[in-house]
């Protein structure tokens, strides 16, 4: 029995170890080893030339009249032939005055849709688009100067079809209610993105900066978001997936670790039926190298709650069975883990922060997949908590 539980405990600890840090050291000596990025005047005389596709840039807001008009005058400041651009607002539902203040700012076209979620409005604007090219971002992303030319550029490979960009967090509150860790967790994962899209496609996205082909674009569940849909997708369809650093665009991220943990609890509800209805579970179509990276950082992250759960039963089993030492030495770890987080309101030092932000959003996943299983996920949304 004893020997059984070992088995459990380190199994779990190892497989927790590699998704959060071993697969990550892992793709970073392969892209080094096998795909290195260009340096310098390489770097630059490998650069496309700047591909002058008709683009259409799509904005899906609901009740977004606060931000509404900075968004389009950032979209129509971009350096882009603007004959070869449009702008598209896809008013979901709004109950506010997101339609006047977008047309106001100079929008090329708005619709007022009913009330039917993001991805419907973005299919809805797809449809009315003109661009051989379609990028989309969020009401409250602002987009650097060159961010859409540099997007576009990815597709000077025909093999492209799907291009993200990168977003930057900046913390919107400050003082103590500024706790969010989001920031520290998003550099590493951008860091992780970039070398898989060297050696292959990216697992992810993110909604703030992206971009499809219209031959390659996908008309999904509208519970099921093109960050987490997409990218799998694009491989089983033999187009590849990049990330195009960049481009860049940046937003306010939630200001409290309690907020972004709400965040993150609806984000999950999305995403299991994306992984265990929406194909990303079915090998079919992946290469074996894309088929690991799915399973690394797609489904052992989620998997990760479950992990946690089962090493601390486990762990305690084993302390009770006198199995050594050492499982004391474990399972008091893990409960200074525990402690940190609980403690990280009273004392909200950088540590004790980051423990309380890796415990909540390590178990939303788990508290995601109870939404969805209780009472299904509404493909409506809401702007989360002081990010306008």
């Amino acid at each position: 029995m004893s020997l059984a539980l070992e088995i459990v405990f380190w199994a779990c600890v190892a497989l927790i170890v590699w998704t959060q840090l071993g697969y990550a050291l892992t793709i970073a000596a392969l892209a080094r080893l096998l795909a290195p990025a260009p340096q310098g005047a390489m770097a630059r005389r490998e650069r496309p030339k700047i591909l002058h596709h008709r683009v259409s840039l799509i904005v899906a807001a609901h009740d977004e009249q606060a931000v509404i008009g900075a968004k389009v005058a950032n979209a129509l400041a971009l350096d882009y032939p603007r004959e070869l651009f449009e702008l598209i607002v896809a008013c979901d539902g709004c109950s506010d005055a997101t339609a006047l203040h977008a047309r106001e700012a100079g929008a090329d076209l708005v619709l007022e849709l009913a009330r039917g979620g993001k991805i419907a409005a973005q299919d809805a604007a797809v449809a009315r688009a003109s661009g051989e090219i379609v990028a989309f971002s969020d009401a409250n992303s602002l987009w650097e100067p060159d961010a859409l030319r540099e997007l576009v550029e990815a597709f000077a490979d025909p093999r492209v079809g799907y291009a993200c960009g990168r977003v930057r967090f900046v913390q919107g509150a400050h003082g103590a209610h500024a706790t969010n860790q989001e920031g520290v967790y998003w550099r590493y994962e951008m860091a992780i993105r970039a070398r898989e899209s060297r050696l292959c496609s990216i697992t992810a996205g993110n909604g703030a900066i992206y971009a499809t082909r219209r031959d390659s674009y996908m008309v999904v569940d509208p519970i099921m978001g093109h960050d987490l849909s997409f990218p799998f997708n694009m491989v089983k369809r033999r187009w590849r997936a990049v990330e195009v650093p960049s481009a860049r665009a940046s937003e306010k991220m939630v200001p409290s670790i309690e907020g972004e943990w709400r965040r993150k609890r609806r984000m999950m509800s999305h995403t299991w039926p994306i992984v265990l209805r929406g194909g990303m579970l079915s090998p079919r179509g992946y290469t074996p190298g894309y088929a690991l990276m799915i399973l690394s950082h797609r489904l052992l992250r989620y998997a990760t709650p479950f992990l946690h759960a089962l090493a601390l039963a486990a762990n305690v089993a084993l302390v009770l069975a006198a199995a050594g030492a050492l499982y004391l030495v474990t399972l008091a770890l893990q409960l200074a883990l525990l402690a940190a987080a609980a403690l990280a309101a009273a004392v909200p030092s950088r540590a004790m922060l980051l423990a309380r932000y890796y415990v909540l959003t390590a178990a939303s996943p788990a508290a995601g997949l109870w939404d969805w299983l209780r009472h299904g996920t509404a493909a409506s949304w809401e702007a989360a908590e002081g990010t306008r």
